[in-house]
């Protein structure tokens, strides 16, 4: 799904429940950012042959956070392309452990989640963690915003050249804007008071890594949402 120029979505389960990014540079490199779970790599390996490319093409990774459906495929992606994964300073010790952080465990769901040791994906090396703010050599320019509370190390991502912001999993845009699950956050309240930096930002496109994307003032969207849940 192309995005905006040199943009592309790869969704890795249905049409757009879980969802990987293209970014294609000028000279033909590729940064994707997030992998899906552990048996997405070939679903973006086939979507990368559909805009053209290759996994030698894959420069970079970029994870949003260790979650297994966002981290899962990037040790074979990495093993695939030989390209160094990248992910916030906070989530780089679960990444390289292979497990994703503790849920929150004043929620009823996340203490459950914790028992049944879920959250477990392959461990995966990271060779560039990120800061908040870092603007990464990405198309032109990739803004890293620091949004914790999902995990410690959650970050969502403003392209500035195209104004595109992918927003993690800070907001799923699944059946309408909607906070993540609880269980699955390691510190639901803090998602609550970070994801307020998305109605700051300036972008005219919105993605998400769950849900289908929003064209028509996604900023106004997501200040509503936010505005609506202080």
């Amino acid at each position: 799904m192309p995005l905006a120029p040199n943009v592309w979505r790869i969704p890795t389960v249905g049409r757009s429940a879980v969802n990987s990014y293209a970014f294609v540079d000028d000279d033909g490199s590729v940064t994707l950012v997030d992998c899906g779970l552990a048996k997405a790599p070939a679903r973006i390996v086939r979507g990368l042959a559909a805009i053209g490319k290759a996994p030698a093409d894959v420069t970079r990774i970029v994870l949003t956070h260790a979650h297994p459906d966002h981290a899962g495929g990037a040790a074979e992606l990495a093993r695939r392309t030989g390209a160094p994964v990248a992910a916030h300073a906070a989530d780089l010790p679960y990444a390289q452990a292979g497990r994703a952080p503790v849920s929150d465990p004043t929620v009823t769901g996340g203490r459950l989640f914790a028992r049944l040791n879920s959250g477990r994906f392959p461990a995966v090396e990271v060779a560039q963690p990120l800061a908040d703010g870092d603007l990464l050599d990405v198309g032109g320019g990739l803004r890293v915003v620091h949004t914790p509370g999902h995990s410690p190390g959650h970050v969502s991502l403003l392209h500035e050249p195209t104004r595109l912001l992918i927003t993690g999993d800070a907001l799923f845009n699944v059946l309408g804007v909607r906070w993540p699950m609880k269980w699955l956050c390691s510190d639901f309240q803090m998602t609550r008071e970070t994801a307020h930096v998305l109605g700051e930002l300036d972008y005219d496109l919105a993605a998400f890594t769950h849900g289908p994307e929003l064209t028509d003032k996604p900023r106004d969207h997501i200040r509503a949402f936010l505005s609506a849940r202080r």
